[in-house]
């Protein structure tokens, strides 16, 4: 089992200074051969890409696709025109490998980033495919981000209820992806900061295994991001762990004027 780390950063806005708790974990689960899930947290980004398309083309979607959002942190201040530039690079990268990917191939981009530009802090949710953006805000748990799959077309619809679709022989087909032949514009939902937000950003690996009140359940019960994430990794496993599994949590709180905590980034192991 890998073991999740939790990691820091105190940022000082213009509302006062903030400090952000992460970590994250990935596994291939129980089931599966490969891990075809990536994840990047890199301040002030956090992504999970969930990738599809024969034994090695959803490695090559998922890793370079987060290759290029790393190094598109790298460039400057995240900003929806930065993602949708690496996401178009990432696109390039795929079709590269003809030997391997084709239309079939591409890969779920999903997370949140802090939003430092403007006169106020703000969250930004992005979302292309199934993998989700799970907020815990006053203590109840909400799905921000909003499938692109076959189901949850049905659901809006009202052909098909939320019970119904768990079990529905189409759950895995997504309706949008990064890959060779889709877009590439995420969704995007902006949300205030609120003092002791905890954001989810998952694979679906986690949501086939654990109910919104599981997740719910571990956030409650785990205040470090890493002992939340090795806590959600353990049941989905013990679930069935029937795909990759890739999770972050991550944190913000609202400290003191007078706090002098560096703006560095601190690793600690979980639960301490």
């Amino acid at each position: 089992m890998p073991e999740a780390v939790t990691s820091s950063r105190v940022v000082r806005t213009g509302a006062g200074p903030i400090e952000v708790r992460w970590a994250e974990v990935t596994h291939q689960g129980r089931r599966r051969e490969n891990n075809q899930d990536a994840v990047l947290s890199a301040f002030p980004l956090f992504v999970v890409a969930d990738g599809m398309g024969g034994h090695i083309g959803g490695e090559i979607a998922s890793s370079r696709t987060v290759e290029r959002l790393s190094a598109a942190v790298e460039r400057g201040a995240v900003s929806p025109d930065l993602i949708e530039d690496a996401l178009e690079r990432a696109v390039d990268d795929i079709a590269s490998h003809a030997e391997t990917t084709d239309d079939g191939t591409g890969t779920t981009v999903t997370g949140v980033y802090l939003d430092l530009t403007g006169d106020e802090p703000t969250w930004v949710t992005l979302n292309i495919g199934d993998s989700r953006v799970y907020l815990l805000r006053d203590g109840a748990l909400a799905q921000v981000t909003t499938d692109h799959s076959v189901v949850q077309e049905l659901i809006a619809a009202g052909r098909l209820s939320p019970e119904e679709a768990e079990n529905h022989p189409y759950g895995n087909v997504i309706t949008r992806a990064v890959g060779p032949s889709d877009g590439v514009v995420p969704d995007y939902v902006r949300l205030e900061v609120v003092d002791g937000d905890r954001f989810v950003v998952c694979s679906d690996g986690l949501t086939k295994e654990l109910t919104d009140y599981g997740i719910l359940h571990f956030l409650l019960q785990n205040d470090d991001p890493a002992a939340a994430v090795d806590a959600m990794l353990e049941a989905a496993l013990e679930n069935g762990g029937r795909d990759n599994v890739t999770i972050i949590v991550v944190s913000a709180r609202v400290v003191s004027p007078d706090d002098d905590t560096a703006t560095v980034e601190i690793s600690s192991p979980a639960g301490t």
